[in-house]
C-alpha cells in the first residue's frame, strides 16, 4: 500500500509558452481533505490536470496510487471533476449518470447513491438544460462521485451552491476522507479553508504555504486564512 494517494515532483507546466506551473513539489495522503487555494488563474486547475493526467507537462511527473499519472489501471480508482461541466445538457439527470455508470460498470444502486449526496432526487428526471446553474452543478459533481474512488479531485466544486448544501457537501467530503479517500479540493474563496484538513496555498504558479489551517495562521499571526494568504504574500514579495 502507497504512503501517499499523489506524489508531485518537480512538475513543471508551460501553456501558450508561458510556465505556469514551477517545479512544484508535493504530496496528498489519503483519509484527508486537502484544500488548493488561491486566486483564478494561479494554477490551481492545471496541478489538478496533472494530477489526473490529462495535462502535457514539460518536466517532473506525478504519481498516482503508485502510478504514472493517467495510467489506464487509474481510470476506476481516481475521479475528477471539472469546472466547465461534462454532463450533456439534453438528457435528464438521470441518464447522464446511467450512461457513465455504464462506462464504470456500476449498477443502479451507485446512481441512487451519487444523486442522494448532491440532494438531485427531486429533479432526477428533468433535462440538465432546464435547470438551474448550481443544479447542473451538482450533477456534473454526481458523476464524480459514482464509484467508490481512492483520490477525488474536485475543481471548485461548490461554486454556486446554498449555503446549506456547500455545509452537506463539506460533510460529505469529509466522510468520503474517514472512509480511506484521498481528497483534493480546490477553491478561490478562502472562508471554505477552514473546512479543509490541511491546505496548500497557491500563487503564480507556486505553493506558498502547506500546512493545516491553523498551522498556517499561526505561522503568519493572522486570525484566517485569507489574512495570512495576504500576509505569505506580502512576505515573499519582501
Amino acid at each position: 500500500m502507497v504512503k501517499n494517494a499523489v506524489e508531485v515532483a518537480g512538475l513543471a507546466v508551460v501553456r501558450s509558452g508561458r510556465e505556469v506551473l514551477h517545479g512544484l513539489d508535493l504530496t496528498i495522503p489519503p483519509r484527508q481533505v486537502t484544500g488548493l487555494l488561491g486566486p483564478s488563474g494561479c494554477g490551481k486547475s492545471t496541478l489538478m490536470r496533472a494530477i489526473v493526467g490529462v495535462q502535457r507537462v514539460r518536466g517532473g511527473g506525478v504519481a498516482v496510487l503508485g502510478e504514472p499519472a493517467g495510467s489506464s489501471g487509474l481510470r476506476d480508482r481516481v475521479a475528477y471533476q471539472t469546472q466547465a461541466a461534462s454532463v450533456y445538457d439534453d438528457l435528464t439527470v438521470d441518464e447522464n449518470l446511467t450512461f457513465f455508470a455504464r462506462v464504470l460498470g456500476l449498477n443502479r444502486a451507485a446512481i441512487d447513491r451519487a444523486v442522494a449526496a448532491v440532494d438531485l432526487e427531486s429533479h432526477r428526471d428533468q433535462v440538465l438544460a432546464n435547470l438551474s446553474g448550481g443544479q447542473r452543478s451538482r450533477a456534473n459533481l454526481a458523476v464524480a462521485l459514482l464509484g467508490d474512488a481512492e483520490v477525488l479531485i474536485l475543481d471548485e466544486p461548490t461554486v454556486g451552491l446554498d449555503p446549506v448544501l456547500r455545509v452537506e457537501l463539506w460533510n460529505l467530503f469529509h466522510r468520503l476522507a474517514d472512509e480511506g479517500a484521498a481528497v483534493l479540493v480546490s477553491s478561490h474563496v478562502m472562508d471554505e479553508a477552514e473546512r479543509c484538513d490541511r491546505l496548500l496555498l497557491m500563487r503564480d504558479g507556486r505553493i506558498i504555504a502547506d500546512g493545516t489551517p491553523e498551522e498556517i495562521k499561526e505561522k503568519a499571526g493572522a486570525d484566517d486564512v485569507e489574512q495570512a494568504f495576504l500576509t505569505i504574500v506580502k512576505e515573499e514579495v519582501a
